[in-house]
């Protein structure tokens, strides 16, 4: 059974490196100009994460099967992570209307209002 998360930074940057076929050099350009944000061991070595990994595998995507130049895939990965927290408060808040809809549905049936669901 695997109990990791995939925020947990787990890999070297050899091994990571070796995942995306990239040479170590490569990631550690990546993190410079702000791609990737490794975290750091106490001993200050790189661990790259399963979505760290992900995200350079989408930047490999961008860059070398769409022509994407890095700049291009930040803009790109950026909005990217906007659409992705903005459908994560899409979610909260529907859920929190339809628990409230609930609820009054609820209470209006309880005194006998007759109210038709949409």
């Amino acid at each position: 059974m695997d109990y990791s998360s995939p925020d947990d930074p787990c890999y070297v940057i050899s091994v990571a490196a070796g995942m995306v076929n990239l040479h170590p050099q490569t990631l550690r350009y990546y993190e410079r100009i702000g791609l990737v944000v490794p975290a750091r061991s106490p001993g200050n070595m790189r661990l790259y994460s399963q979505n760290d990994i992900e995200r350079v595998q989408k930047i490999c995507r961008l860059t070398d099967e769409l022509g994407v130049n890095l700049a291009g895939a930040e803009v790109i990965l950026r909005l990217t992570d906007t659409i992705g927290q903005l459908q994560a408060e899409m979610d909260e808040l529907r859920a929190a209307f339809e628990a409230e809809t609930q609820q009054l549905r609820q209470y209006l049936s309880d005194d006998d209002i007759d109210v038709k669901a949409r």
